[in-house]
């Protein structure tokens, strides 16, 4: 599955006071300026998320690595993390009984 998909979220975009960033494609092979960019946002390994203020700066330095990372909003971010854990609790346990079955005869 595409990576960008899957972080794509069922709710409309607003503004957010906070951005959650996740890097997405790895870091060897990138350009010194974007691998500096993402030390400094704290991103260091694929799939991990931080929490970053929506300043101008901060979405500056998004604008340089667009490429490696998916941005989402709070609410884009809550949304995800609820659809992830229904989706592991989609079946109930699975329950086997070993014990014999009773004798009606006798």
């Amino acid at each position: 599955m595409n990576a960008f998909k899957a972080y794509k979220a069922c709710v409309p975009v607003a503004w957010s006071p906070n951005l959650y960033i996740t890097l997405v494609r790895g870091i060897p092979g990138t350009r010194r300026l974007h691998r500096r960019t993402l030390e400094a946002l704290r991103l260091r390994k694929c799939n991990r998320t931080v929490m970053r203020w929506n300043t101008p700066t901060v979405r500056g330095m998004l604008q340089q690595v667009k490429r490696l990372v998916v941005i989402e909003t709070e609410e884009m971010y809550k949304a995800r993390k609820q659809k992830e854990e229904a989706h592991r609790a989609l079946r109930p346990p699975l329950v086997i009984n070993h014990a014999p079955a009773p004798a009606t005869g006798t």
